[in-house]
């Protein structure tokens, strides 16, 4: 059986490996980076009107911080991230299934959202909502055996120049992107490389266990 390899952080690679399992895939946790915070200041919450939540990381990571921010309403890219904001406290507004310009496409124009994210972030297309950033953590690489064969998941654009870092022999590995910004970024020489039709983890897996059944043995 086609192995996939999960490469997002923990605790997120344990949570594919299990969705991908259910599908009844040979899935093993490869993380290419660990998650660690930064110091920030936490802002007034009352210069905005809600949060915007792009990672489950970043309510994962704030912790304690997050307690004088829990009256603002959370708008989520995804159930994941919307399952952790409830968890931490936070009601949720809205929750997008298709990436954060079309959740933001589905909202109030004139909303003044705080957006806890990453170092490594993009930023929204195109948003007609005041978006301001605040950095809770950043993804540091760690070392990383790749094997030399599978379907690899690739859930960011820089996850997939990190694996292309790692990887000199591409010609067995094939790559599910969760995104074409992330399909991009590994680079040629693989067996193949295709993006997922949404950028969730469900279309990722999807993805994947296309390419599993279509490989050549």
């Amino acid at each position: 059986m086609t192995k996939v390899l999960v490469l997002r952080p923990q605790p997120g690679a344990s949570a594919t490996v299990e969705r991908a399992q259910q599908r009844g895939l040979d899935a093993v946790a490869i993380p290419l980076f660990e998650i660690e915070p930064v110091s920030w200041e936490i802002p007034d919450a009352a210069a905005f009107d809600g949060l915007l939540l792009t990672s489950a990381n970043a309510v994962r990571i704030a912790g304690e911080q997050l307690e004088s921010l829990r009256g603002l309403p959370a708008y989520a890219v995804g159930e994941a991230t919307a399952e952790a904001a409830r968890r931490a406290g936070f009601d949720i507004a809205a929750t997008g299934d298709s990436g954060v310009d079309r959740l933001l496409d589905s909202i109030e124009t004139e909303l003044r959202l705080l957006h806890l994210c990453g170092e490594d972030r993009r930023t929204p297309d195109s948003a007609l909502q005041t978006i301001t950033p605040a950095v809770i953590y950043r993804a540091v690489p760690i070392e990383a055996e790749v094997p030399e064969s599978g379907v690899a998941l690739v859930h960011s654009p820089r996850a997939g120049q990190r694996l292309a870092e790692l990887v000199s022999d591409r010609s067995r590995i094939a790559v599910a992107a969760i995104s074409p910004a992330a399909a991009d970024a590994v680079g040629n020489g693989w067996l193949r490389v295709e993006a997922a039709g949404r950028p969730t983890d469900d279309a990722l897996l999807a993805l994947a266990e296309r390419l599993c059944n279509n490989l050549p043995r």
